[in-house]
């Protein structure tokens, strides 16, 4: 099956420490696994067979937060594979993930315990990219994230931009119940924080595009198609099984 390809690149900029951190990591390119547009035969599957290995891979499972009461995650604390997006809600791919994928992903994997999916905004849009990710940590703290989520990935949805008024929109259709409460934390220094906390986050690892992934510690960029994300999990699911053995 022909590969996507990630909806943006952006150069990276970033100052020598956080690069030598990266390299310290021994970290393997996202565009290693980013689908290639020269070679339009190249499998999502075999671009996720590309992995860094022992302690750049530990190092990147270890981002996992697995924080039980993380607002912008689904799915178990413990579950064995933690599938980490890095993603912007301007981004084409982004949705295009959030519609065709994920959905497949949480009714397989997320339900039975396997996996556990966190976000991280990641915006490189500008100004109305920004504005979406703060919005949706703010949805988020009325516990209506996933329906934010949603309903800033619907279809057509980018197109109406995301101004003030169309955020506030968006809130409402999402549920969240108090909207005063959410322009207030939107607007607020938490939210500023938790976003930047994201952003540098995959900046030190070298994110270059949207949507990026990491798949139990393996990278995985674009909007692959579903069968890349299963056999990224089954991988994952293995290692961590045989690693919870070898520890008995």
């Amino acid at each position: 099956m022909p590969s996507s390809s990630p909806s943006s690149r952006k150069p990276l900029l970033i100052s020598a420490g956080v690069a030598l951190a990266a390299v310290t990591l021994g970290l393997v390119s996202w565009q290693a696994t980013a689908p290639a547009e020269e070679d339009p035969g190249r499998s999502g599957a075999s671009a996720a067979s590309a992995a860094p290995e022992g302690g750049a891979a530990l190092r990147l499972a270890a981002l996992a937060r697995r924080e039980a009461g993380d607002k912008l995650a689904v799915g178990r604390p413990d579950a064995p594979v933690v599938l980490i997006e890095y993603s912007d809600f301007k981004c084409g791919y982004c949705a295009k993930f959030a519609r065709d994928t994920e959905p497949a992903l949480m009714e397989k994997y997320v339900e039975d315990g396997t996996l556990r999916i966190e976000w991280r905004n990641f915006p490189i849009f500008g100004a109305e990219s920004e504005a979406a990710a703060k919005a949706a940590w703010a949805a988020g703290q009325q516990d209506r994230f996933r329906q934010f989520h949603e309903a800033a990935y619907a279809e057509g949805a980018k197109e109406k931009g995301f101004g003030q008024a169309r955020l506030e929109e968006l809130a409402r259709q999402a549920g969240v119940p108090d909207l005063e409460k959410f322009k207030q934390d939107a607007a607020g220094d938490a939210a500023a924080a938790a976003l930047r906390k994201d952003r540098e986050e995959g900046y030190r690892i070298g994110v270059q595009s949207t949507p990026s992934f990491l798949v139990g510690g393996a990278p995985l960029a674009g909007a692959q198609p579903l069968e890349a994300f299963t056999a990224a999990i089954a991988t994952a699911k293995a290692r961590a099984q045989a690693a919870a053995k070898a520890a008995q």
